[in-house]
C-alpha cells in the first residue's frame, strides 16, 4: 500500500470518526416556548394539556390519540415524530401538519412534545415479564 494511500485512509478514518460526534453535539431542532403555544392552540383538544391523550376532543374518535408518556410513544425518535406530525398517522385522526404549520413551527412542537415527555430509547428494550 502507498504511503499516500495510507494518508488518505488515516483522514477519511478520523472523518469517519468525528462525524457522530459532530452529528450529537448539535443542539436540538426548534423551541419549546413556541412549541407550547402552538401545541395549546392545535394538539392539546386531542392529546391533552399534559400529553396524556385526555384531551376533551377524545369523546368523539373512534381511535384514541397517543399518549406521550407511554413507553411506545417515549421510545420513538425525533425523526418517528416529525414525520407524524408532518404526514398524519395511518388508520387514526392524527392528520398531518404540513399544510398548517411550517417545518419550524413543527420543530417547535416536537421539541415541546419533548419537554413533557422527554425520548427514552431503552423504553422499547423493556425486559418482557417473563424474564
Amino acid at each position: 500500500m502507498s504511503r499516500q494511500f495510507q494518508t488518505i485512509s488515516f483522514f477519511f478514518s478520523l472523518l469517519i470518526m468525528a462525524f457522530p460526534m459532530w452529528g450529537f453535539s448539535q443542539e436540538p431542532f426548534g423551541n419549546p416556548k413556541e412549541g407550547k403555544i402552538l401545541y395549546e392552540k392545535h394538539c392539546a383538544n386531542c392529546h391533552g394539556t399534559n400529553g396524556t391523550g385526555d384531551g376533551p376532543d377524545t369523546q368523539f374518535l373512534m381511535v384514541q390519540p397517543a399518549n406521550f408518556h407511554s413507553l411506545k410513544s417515549r421510545s420513538k425518535t425525533d425523526w418517528d415524530l416529525m414525520t407524524i406530525i408532518t404526514f398524519g398517522a395511518a388508520y387514526s385522526p392524527m392528520h398531518g401538519w404540513a399544510d398548517r404549520l411550517t417545518e419550524e413551527e413543527r420543530w417547535d412542537v416536537l421539541r415541546y412534545i419533548r419537554i413533557l415527555a422527554p425520548f427514552n430509547p431503552m423504553a422499547r428494550y423493556r425486559p418482557s415479564p417473563n424474564g
